[in-house]
C-alpha cells in the first residue's frame, strides 16, 4: 500500500467520523460482535484454551479481510485511500465517544440520574444501580480519557503501520475484550485470552494517548509540567496496564483527582487515586470532551505521520 494513500486515507475517516459519526445501521462492529457471539455459544467452555481459540478466530477472520480489502485495492492509490477511509471510519468512535458525554453532562445538569444511570452502558460497563451525581460524572470523565485511546488514537496507529488489516484486527481485538474480558464466573478463565491480547494492543496507543494529553494540557487551563508529573508517579498505580496512564494524564491537565470504588456487575474494584486535585464535577465532563477533542486531532496527525515514515522504502544503492 502507498505511504500516501495510507496517511491520505486515515485522515480522511477521521473527517467521516468527525462529519457523520457511526454508521447507523447495520454496523460492520456490531455485524463482528454478533458473529464473535454466535461462536461464543458454541465452543465456551470454561477453558482458557477453548477462550484463546475463540479469540484467535475471530481476530483472524477480521484481519484475513482487511488483507482481502487491502489486496483488492493495492493497485490503485484512489483506492486504497477510499478504502483505508472508509475502514478508519468503521473502527474509530471519536464522535460518538464524546456526543454520549456530551449526552450525560445535558441529563445530570438536569438532574435526570435515573436517564443518566440507563444511558451509562454507552460509555462503559460498570454497574449504574445507586451512582449518584458525583459517581457518575467521575465515570464519565474517566470513560473519557481511556477511550479516547481505545476509539481513537489505537485504531489509528495500527492503521498506520499495518493499514486496513491493523485497523480490523485492533477493533476486532477491543471488540472482544468488551465482549468477554471481565472477571466474572463465566469469563475468568474464557475472556482471559482477550483481555491479555487487548492489553497488548493497547500498551504503546495509551502511553502514546498520555502523552498527547500533556501536549494538550493548556487548552483546557492545565500544565504540561503539572500532567506530565501525575502521569509520571500515578499512571502504573491503576490495575489497568493501559487505562491508568490515559487517566493519570487527564486528571493532571484537569486538575482533577480521579479514582475509586467500581462495581462491575457483582466485582467492586478499590482504585487509587489519581492526581492533586478536586473530584470531578459535570463542567468538568464538557472538559473532558475538549481535551479528548485535541488529543484525537493530535493522533490523527501523529498517525498519518506514521503512516508515510513506515511506507518509505530504502533506495537500493548502485554498486
Amino acid at each position: 500500500m502507498s505511504s500516501y494513500s495510507r496517511s491520505t486515507g486515515l485522515l480522511v475517516g477521521l473527517v467521516l467520523d468527525a462529519y457523520l459519526a457511526d454508521p447507523r445501521r447495520a454496523h460492520p462492529v456490531a455485524l463482528f460482535g454478533r458473529a464473535a457471539a454466535t461462536l461464543e455459544r458454541r465452543v465456551w467452555a470454561d477453558s482458557r484454551l477453548r477462550g484463546a481459540a475463540h479469540a484467535g478466530a475471530c481476530v483472524a477472520g477480521a484481519t484475513a479481510l482487511g488483507a482481502l480489502l487491502a489486496r483488492a485495492s493495492q493497485r490503485h492509490p484512489l483506492a486504497e485511500a477510499a478504502v483505508t477511509a472508509l475502514a478508519t471510519w468503521v473502527v474509530v468512535g471519536g464522535t460518538s465517544l464524546h456526543r454520549e458525554a456530551r449526552n450525560m453532562a445535558d441529563l445530570l445538569e438536569q438532574g435526570r440520574f435515573a436517564t443518566a444511570r440507563a444511558r451509562l452502558g454507552n460509555l462503559c460497563a460498570r454497574n449504574p444501580d445507586g451512582l449518584d451525581e458525583k459517581a457518575l460524572t467521575r465515570a464519565t470523565v474517566e470513560s473519557v480519557a481511556e477511550n479516547t485511546s481505545d476509539a481513537v488514537v489505537a485504531p489509528l496507529l495500527w492503521g498506520a503501520v499495518a493499514g486496513v488489516p491493523g485497523l480490523l484486527a485492533y477493533r476486532a481485538v477491543n471488540t472482544l475484550d468488551a465482549m468477554v474480558g471481565y472477571r466474572n464466573e463465566r469469563y475468568e478463565r474464557f475472556g482471559w485470552a482477550a483481555a491479555k491480547l487487548d492489553d497488548l494492543a493497547n500498551w504503546l496507543p495509551a502511553r502514546v494517548t498520555a502523552l498527547l494529553t500533556v501536549a494538550a494540557a493548556p487548552l483546557v487551563g492545565g500544565s504540561r509540567a503539572e500532567t506530565w508529573r501525575v502521569l509520571r508517579r500515578d499512571g502504573a498505580r491503576h490495575p489497568s496496564p493501559n487505562a491508568g496512564r490515559c487517566e493519570a494524564a487527564a486528571a493532571g491537565a484537569l486538575g482533577l483527582r480521579l479514582g475509586g470504588a467500581n462495581r462491575y456487575g457483582t466485582h467492586v474494584e478499590h482504585r487509587p487515586e489519581l492526581g492533586d486535585g478536586r473530584p470531578p464535577e459535570v463542567l468538568d465532563i464538557r472538559r473532558a470532551v475538549l481535551l479528548s477533542r485535541a488529543v484525537c486531532l493530535l493522533g490523527g496527525g501523529v498517525a498519518a505521520g506514521l503512516a508515510l515514515l513506515a511506507g518509505r522504502r530504502p533506495r537500493s544503492r548502485r554498486a
